[in-house]
């Protein structure tokens, strides 16, 4: 398993190709050779490029300002194409004549604030920076995520940037005598930029306390890093706290992931962290995907809080700081999580479209028409507050949690986590929830030559006639994303993934039999499209 490493002969790369890298507002390729059916595409040649067009994106952002005075930092998760690949970033920058800040194993958060912080010793504010992350995908497998001050960057701006890579990429293919230069002559600082991140979330616990040096004393919280970049939670922010932290597990780095996949979505990760929990007879559990822009908890008792229990949780933390406030998620979250916020709670709920980023600009957006919102968060465990710039941080979440923690013991009502677990007391959940995935085959001669995307929206559409004709189902009212549908006491969504050619149905039901009625309902209405795979869905309804 070589890492991604440049050729003599370096191969032609097609503009079409690069193009083919962007997944949303980041970067995803393979990067590491040896799996079947998976050739390289993330070489060090092509992330050279890439990191040359964010110089120059960069740069035209910048206007009036030359790349000698542009500093961007580079930081990386633990994958094992990660120095590789830090390395041919480095040069790339240099390439373009920008100084080089090196940060080594960071989150993805950490990244974003290097461009806020002003601190001179440590060489921020930076311009921009990159982080070298594919989240908690296969070993094999690496991107990148940028930022300026303005937050991360979205889609037209990465469309842009591997634009301007293509072209770049043919320059060094050309002669690539400069790139020999560049990686003889390069000259690169190396900061410890993750010290101060986290002395910024312990100074953070220590305020919400009333500036108690060591608020989490006697608290017993374990955490799990499933071998990505969180390690540092447990020695530079909870043991400064005072925090017990015995029982962390998989906290060393490791790209290949041996234990379990770094996801709070994860169920085998999520047992992982529960059993960490009860083994130890800890108050709290805390786990982090790779890059630690995301993140879910247990309480003491091994009860979960990621997914709707996660943003009930969150919810009910923001709706006491800022009383009738709109809560912003993604499309797939629950029926009774809307009745919580709205009915217990007192908020607003508004559900939008998947994508953690349409989720932050949607807050963002609803602010700047008067709207007040101050949380963004998906079902995934992508957690963004306006208080914290509107940074998707999986730390800073959990630091929310545990400035409840401690707040509520200085207030007398106790420790543990039975403050946290009391918080989302009265929210309905589902006996039955499901999500089906149908795939559209893309040879299928039935598209007629068509694109996944306009076969997927032909297949919403007889969905959303059949439902109008049906008695038993309403439709909802406002609805962002696909065929959102009530019925049988539960309710069904279909939409059309993102980036694939699938339409993933989410199904939740107060039991397996309405669950079933709503599939069926589904599956009569799709059946006529022979190009979409409703094998998944056929085997749920039993026929």
């Amino acid at each position: 398993m070589a890492a991604a490493s440049s050729s003599t002969a370096i191969p032609t790369v097609e503009k079409s190709n690069f193009l083919k890298l962007q997944n949303g507002s980041d970067i995803r390729g393979v990067a590491v050779d040896g799996v079947e059916g998976e050739p390289l595409t993330l070489t060090e040649t092509v992330t050279e490029a890439i990191a040359a067009g964010f110089s120059g994106w960069l740069l035209a952002k910048k206007k009036n300002v030359s790349s000698k005075c542009l500093r961007v930092s580079i930081g990386h998760d633990s994958r094992i194409s990660a120095q590789k690949l830090q390395d041919a970033v480095s040069r790339g920058l240099a390439r373009a004549g920008v100084e080089v800040i090196q940060y080594g194993l960071a989150s993805t958060p950490a990244m974003f604030n290097s461009t806020l912080t002003e601190n001179e010793e440590f060489s921020c504010p930076v311009d921009g920076s990159i982080m070298i992350t594919a989240s908690h995908l296969p070993y094999n497998r690496n991107g990148f995520k940028f930022f300026t001050s303005a937050g991360g960057l979205g889609k037209p701006d990465i469309k842009d940037i591997l634009e301007r890579a293509a072209d770049i990429y043919k320059n060094i293919a050309n002669d690539d005598s400069k790139g020999a230069e560049t990686a003889a002559s390069l000259d690169v600082k190396r900061v410890d930029y993750m010290s101060v991140y986290a002395s910024n979330l312990v100074a953070a616990v220590r305020k919400a306390a009333g500036n108690i040096e060591k608020p989490l004393e006697g608290f017993h919280i374990v955490v799990d890093a499933g071998n990505g970049a969180g390690g540092f939670f447990v020695g530079k922010v909870l043991e400064p706290l005072g925090a017990i932290t015995s029982g962390s597990q998989f906290l060393e780095p490791d790209g290949l992931f041996p234990n379990h996949i770094p996801n709070p979505e994860d169920k085998t990760a999520m047992k992982a962290i529960t059993k960490a929990v009860l083994d130890n007879r800890a108050d709290l559990g805390i786990i982090f995907d790779t890059d630690v822009d995301r993140s879910a908890a247990v309480d003491s008792s091994g009860r979960e809080f990621n997914r709707n229990r996660l943003i009930a949780l969150m919810s009910a933390i923001i709706l006491e700081e800022h009383p009738g406030t709109t809560i912003v998620t993604d499309s797939v979250t629950s029926d009774g999580l809307t009745t919580f916020i709205e009915k217990k709670l007192g908020g607003k709920h508004h559900r939008f479209k998947r994508g953690y980023k349409n989720v932050i600009d949607e807050a963002i957006r609803l602010n700047s028409v008067g709207e007040e919102a101050h949380l963004a968060i998906e079902t995934s465990g992508h957690g963004a507050l306006k208080e914290n710039h509107w940074l998707d941080d999986g730390a800073y979440l959990m630091v929310k949690l545990l400035n409840k923690l401690a707040s509520a013991r200085t207030s007398g009502l106790g420790g543990g986590s039975k403050v946290l677990t009391d918080m989302v007391e009265g929210l309905e959940e589902p006996a039955v929830a499901v999500e089906l995935r149908l795939k559209i085959d893309q040879n299928h001669p039935d598209l007629q030559g068509g694109s996944f995307r306009d076969y997927g929206e032909a297949v919403l559409k007889q969905l959303e006639n059949t439902v109008e004709l049906d008695a038993k189902l309403l439709k909802a009212p406002v609805n962002y994303e696909g065929v959102r549908v009530s019925g049988y006491g539960g309710w069904f969504l279909l939409r059309l993934s993102l980036h694939d050619p699938v339409l993933p149905l989410n199904i939740e039901a107060p039991s397996k039999e309405d669950a079933v009625k709503l599939a069926h309902d589904v599956l009569n209405a799709v059946k006529e499209f022979t190009a979409l795979d409703t094998s998944a869905l056929t085997k749920f309804v039993g026929v």
